[in-house]
């Protein structure tokens, strides 16, 4: 190894270029961090609408169950009811295992 001089002049160029480094890295950083952010917002925001999508997806089914029955409008007016009542029991349930997950 051999040994040399370190001027004045040759620090000061090391501290600049390592003031560039450090700042070069925080704003890295700082796009990362929004990226995440805006990486969660938007996996949040498929979430619900995939959920909205299930939801309508299920009434456009019991809509059609229940068209499909054939008796007196009272039996399906009941049965509809049933069902929706079933749905959103369900739902009630998806929603507290996503609030434990």
């Amino acid at each position: 190894m051999r040994n040399e001089v370190y001027t004045p002049e040759k620090l000061e160029q090391v501290e600049a270029k390592t003031r560039k480094l450090i700042d070069a890295y925080k704003s890295i950083n700082n796009k990362l961090k929004l990226a995440y952010t805006e990486n969660y917002n938007l996996k949040m925001a498929l979430d619900r609408k995939n959920e909205e999508l299930l939801n309508f997806r299920n009434q456009d089914k019991i809509a059609k169950i229940v068209s499909s029955i054939s008796g007196d409008e009272k039996s399906a007016t009941d049965l509809k009811i049933k069902i929706n009542e079933y749905i959103k029991e369900i739902d009630k349930c998806i929603a507290y295992l996503s609030e434990e997950l």
